[in-house]
């Protein structure tokens, strides 16, 4: 080789070799560069900045080479489709295969509870799903009764307060009579049928009174009284004393054998009165 040759050849600027390090000055920013338009257009290297993120893309698509992937039924996937997603996923076989953490003392509903599990299956529920919809539909209703309890208990409270101010000392025999009465008619179950709020219809004060008061019409030959001491409420007591006070009785005639009687008794309805 000519000495010519030998200048040429070392007047040839030198190329990147093994040794000289890769660095942002050495390496176009624009990746995406020499690639093709379509490919540079591809949405799957939108959030791909460099060549790092390439890479590791790559890596981790290599990965997932092998594994069991379920892939997701399109809008025109067949029941079958789904049947082969739901077990993938873990569904039990058959709608017997779903087992319920319920409470040890509650009345359980067999075949509603198996009717549930029949559609669990149809849906696809995993097991884990459907017990978690169990137990969110026990506590639910748990929750409702306690509700309707709490309403039914405030009820009873507020009748007893109203019809106490009105019967006063004649509470408890109304109360009872009114009860022996439904019982004797055969209207118990109509006394505790459940109202829409959760109320039984027995304890609301018309419907008290309304027995009370057909009980007193009807008298001791046609239901059975409670027994112990009479109790008036405090109409009957001022109905009384209007009765004695008439224009024209013993109270107000002086000369009637009777007046020195009427007026006590009448004082005594007063006092029995304000002590109510």
């Amino acid at each position: 080789m000519s000495s010519e040759t030998n200048q040429v050849a070392t007047e040839q600027p030198s190329t990147l070799s093994a040794e000289t390090p890769v660095t942002p000055e050495t390496v176009s920013t624009d990746w995406k560069a020499s690639l093709s338009e379509e490919i540079r257009a591809d949405k799957s290297l939108e959030n791909i900045k460099d060549i790092e993120g390439l890479a590791k893309s790559y890596v981790h698509a290599q990965k997932l080479v092998g594994s069991d992937k379920i892939p997701v039924p399109n809008k025109y996937a067949t029941e079958q489709d789904w049947d082969a997603v739901y077990e993938k996923l873990g569904r039990p076989a058959d709608a017997e295969g779903y087992k319920y953490d319920l409470p040890e003392d509650q009345q359980i509903d067999a075949e509603a509870l198996k009717s549930f599990s029949s559609q669990a299956h149809k849906l696809g529920l995993l097991p884990g799903q459907a017990n978690g919809m169990v137990k969110f539909y026990n506590e639910m209703t748990s929750a409702a009764m306690q509700e309707l309890d709490t309403k039914a208990t405030a009820a009873r409270e507020a009748s007893s307060t109203e019809l106490k101010k009105e019967w006063g000392q004649a509470f408890d025999q109304k109360v009872t009579q009114a009860a022996n009465l439904a019982k004797s008619v055969g209207a118990t179950e109509l006394f505790n049928a459940n109202m829409a709020d959760g109320t039984k219809l027995g304890d609301h004060p018309i419907m008290i009174k309304a027995f009370a008061e057909l009980a007193g019409k009807m008298g001791e030959d046609t239901i059975t009284q409670s027994s112990g001491p009479v109790f008036q409420t405090p109409e009957q007591i001022e109905k009384e004393i209007g009765e004695l006070t008439m224009p024209g009785s013993a109270y107000w005639d002086k000369h009637h054998p009777n007046h020195q009687a009427a007026i006590a008794e009448v004082l005594a309805l007063r006092e029995k009165k304000n002590q109510v």
